[in-house]
């Protein structure tokens, strides 16, 4: 072997080892499919409780989401000559959230409509997985509510077809006799026995799907934590019957509050990517949830606290990345030691 032949051989060896790559350095083990899986399974007892306490219908919905979400991703690919990766499972994750956010008995092309836009209009104009600015699923939402909202506010109650008010509205001074209804007992919000969207109901799935993601470490326990803290003061505080008379357990458990601070508050994609960061979205999703739900005239405010600290993402990455290793911090014109003419050190 010659010298030149030897000194190629071993510049291969070493060239592995001599690989120089800028920053982040984290790897993971996990790749995107399987932590979407994973989300998909911590979604399941939220669907299963939906289909029981609503019947078969619900779960036509959530198929016709999911199957129309995963389509429209690949057909939109396919047109725009990019790779197929509906093998990602985002899309499912999207169609699943979006399924979650309507009515039991919503019209079943309420589901088309609502994925189709979550995925073409919300996800893959901005470039697909990585490029959206706002949550998918409520934007679908969103648009949903301000196209057909007579359709997407028609709520019927468990085991039953009858139309009947969420217990949101019951919070209300004198809900209850401009309802004509009872207000319903902790247990029936945790187990889910209470009207609403389709899978936001049951806070005991929820709650338990949301654990298993922060026990697996797939979503950071601090946007929920603090999303359910601020939500629980400013319910006990500021109640419309006065100060410090409010009830915190019943927001907890009423309305989306579970399914949005668990499952799309957390989203990898649209929330700020530092620890500080994190609590700064969670507690503006709250502050903004609660003005909304005691204020506001609807009685739900999960879905726009979620998009409008969407929004304000790349404002809080902004200011809450902390300084570079060996960086100094910025000092401003005003706060600089002012020097004579020349550079020369005053007496």
């Amino acid at each position: 072997m010659s010298v030149g032949a030897g000194t190629e051989s071993a510049g291969r060896e070493l060239a592995p080892v001599l690989v120089v790559t800028s920053s982040p350095h984290a790897v993971s083990t996990e790749a995107v499919p399987a932590l979407m899986r994973q989300v998909v399974l911590a979604l399941l007892p939220a669907l299963a409780a939906g289909v029981y306490f609503f019947g078969t219908y619900s779960l036509l919905l959530v198929l016709l989401a999911t199957a129309t979400a995963v389509g429209c991703e690949a057909v939109w690919q396919k047109l725009s000559r990019r790779p197929v990766t509906i093998g990602d499972w985002s899309a499912v994750v999207t169609g699943l959230l979006l399924a979650f956010n309507l009515p039991p008995r919503a019209p079943w092309w309420l589901a088309v409509v609502g994925s189709a836009f979550a995925i073409v209009v919300a996800k893959q104009l901005f470039g697909g997985l990585g490029h959206n600015f706002i949550n998918p699923a409520l934007a679908g939402r969103a648009f949903l509510l301000a196209s057909w909202p007579a359709a997407m506010t028609q709520w019927t109650a468990p085991f039953d077809a009858r139309t009947m008010a969420t217990p949101l509205p019951i919070l209300i001074p004198k809900g209850q006799e401009l309802l004509g209804a009872p207000r319903p007992t902790y247990a029936d919000l945790f187990w889910g026995a209470v009207p609403g969207c389709l899978g936001e109901t049951c806070a005991l799935a929820l709650l338990a799907g949301g654990l298993y993601l922060i026990w697996r470490r797939i979503i950071d326990w601090r946007i929920p934590a603090w999303y359910l803290g601020t939500c629980a003061v400013l319910g006990y505080v500021l109640s419309p019957q006065g100060w410090f008379r409010g009830d915190p357990l019943y927001h907890l458990l009423a309305g989306g509050l579970m399914l949005g601070a668990f499952f799309m508050a957390t989203d990898w994609v649209t929330t700020p990517v530092t620890a500080k960061g994190r609590i700064v979205f969670a507690l503006g999703c709250g502050v903004i949830t609660m003005l909304i739900r005691l204020y506001g005239g609807y009685p739900e405010g999960v879905s726009y606290s979620i998009l409008v600290m969407n929004l304000a993402t790349p404002l809080i990455d902004r200011y809450t990345i902390p300084r570079q290793f060996g960086g100094q911090a910025r000092r401003s014109s005003a706060a600089a030691p002012a020097r004579p003419p020349g550079g020369e050190k005053s007496a």
